[in-house]
């Protein structure tokens, strides 16, 4: 059995981080189970869904390292839930229902109000062929709901069902069907709910693992049900903990919360962003890992947490940092020509450690080659001043910092921070940034004559 996996977006705005966690967690879990990763785009929603969006989403994965073995969208596969929705409705598990949102709704509320479940009671199965043409003659047309195996034949009868499964994150779960309403496949406008078309396709492309969110749990049974009504071995089930705000709020793609997109135009490196993804809200450490092929040997189903995982913007920003610290040159030296910086291994060697983003390196580019904004503070005028003149003679090595620090110590007397940062200030505009020693032979004896006093 070749292991097959899916992610099925709805191409109706730009993905975030919350909706990038199943796609990595689906993509690992292939690549580690040697299997394939479909990419299906659940487009249906005529009105809402948008091929700009679909090229974004794709975009997005593609920045992570996330490359499909299959793309299908289910716009292209109307015939094949025709088919399968017909095959329902002729085993007799698949009725029509006249009943409008608003009576639905007033009719669970005196459940509610009587201390009773709001169950649908399958009001639609009592009705009569000739109950059903008034309804159309009104204008009315029917929703079909899916009839769940909750009884003994008598469907108005129902009895404690249990649906069990394995769960690869959340161990052994439980369903009662007895507990739950017919679910609706097929909307009163003829369209299909994604409950329907998914479980077509998964059956058709033989996905064997479904691994989402835990807000799909409570839809577990249903859908395990619904396989095998259709006369298909239920996939293999992992529900994962949910990203949320660190304030326990949920990401909405519709807010543009932490699109993928913004990320990626913040700088923020691919790594980042899949480690924080996969490993919040686990038992393992939230750490940066270098590579996929390193992601994939940590990624473990089992560590995922029950608790919520919580997304700290301030945790990626760190997680993006560290990265960048280790990256060699040869990670970068692409994107630093592109930025027009030629400094090469011996530049980015130097600034590496003081970068937060590879884009920060434009800032340290600006100092070496100029120009600066020299900062000279008052009562630094004369150190200033007299630096100029006690700059060793010859090229600028990495020992010439030290050796005109000392200079400077011996003939001012001054030290530590007094003796630096004057120094610091005056050739870089900047209180903080590389380490002088190694700056000093970037920024040449030019410039470092331009900029004195």
């Amino acid at each position: 059995m070749t292991v097959t996996v899916r992610f099925a977006p709805s191409p109706t705005g730009h993905i975030h981080i919350g909706n990038i966690r199943p796609a990595l967690y689906n993509w690992l879990f292939a690549k580690k189970m040697g299997g394939r990763f479909i990419l299906r785009f659940d487009d249906t929603d005529l009105v809402r869904s948008k091929q700009e969006y679909a090229d974004s989403i794709e975009t997005d994965l593609h920045w992570l390292g996330i490359e499909p073995d299959l793309k299908e969208r289910q716009s292209d596969r109307i015939a094949n839930y025709d088919a399968a929705a017909q095959k329902l409705k002729d085993a007799g598990l698949l009725y029509p229902c006249y009943e409008t949102p608003d009576e639905l709704e007033r009719r669970r509320s005196r459940q509610r109000a009587l201390g009773r479940p709001p169950v649908y009671d399958r009001a639609g199965l009592k009705q009569t062929a000739e109950e059903r043409a008034a309804f159309e003659a009104e204008g009315r047309k029917p929703h079909w709901r899916f009839v769940l195996p909750n009884h003994d034949g008598n469907p108005f009868e129902t009895r404690r069902t249990d649906v069990a499964w394995s769960d690869l994150c959340r161990g052994d779960q439980t369903i009662d069907l007895a507990s739950m309403s017919d679910p609706v496949l097929i909307r009163a406008d003829g369209s299909y709910l994604y409950t329907f078309t998914s479980i077509v396709d998964d059956i058709d492309m033989d996905v064997t693992h479904i691994i989402r969110g835990e807000d799909h749990v409570s839809n577990t049974g249903v859908q395990i049900a619904i396989f095998e009504a259709m006369g298909a071995k239920p996939p293999v089930f992992g529900h994962h903990n949910l990203l949320t705000t660190i304030d326990g709020e949920g990401l909405s793609k519709r807010k543009g919360a932490l699109s993928i997109g913004s990320l990626r135009e913040a700088g923020l490196e691919p790594m980042a962003v899949a480690s924080l993804a996969v490993l919040t809200g686990t038992s393992q450490a939230v750490e940066p890992v270098a590579s996929m092929d390193a992601l994939i040997e940590k990624f473990d189903l089992t560590s995922v947490s029950r608790s919520s995982a919580k997304f700290d913007p301030e945790e990626l920003k760190s997680l993006n940092a560290r990265l960048v610290h280790d990256l060699p040159f040869e990670a970068v030296e692409s994107r630093l020509a592109a930025m027009g910086i030629s400094g090469g291994a011996d530049f980015w060697d130097t600034v590496r450690g003081n970068c937060e983003t590879v884009d920060d390196a434009r800032a340290y580019w600006q100092v070496v080659t100029g120009p600066v904004e020299s900062r000279i503070e008052d009562e630094d005028q004369e150190f200033v001043s007299g630096a100029k003149a006690l700059l060793p003679e010859g090229d600028i090595t990495l020992e010439t910092w030290g050796e005109w620090t000392s200079a400077l110590k011996a003939e001012t007397g001054r030290k530590g921070r007094g003796l630096f940062m004057p120094l610091r200030r005056v050739l870089t505009g900047m209180d903080h940034g590389p380490d002088m020693k190694a700056l000093l032979p970037l920024i040449g004896r030019q410039n470092i004559l331009d900029r004195l006093p």
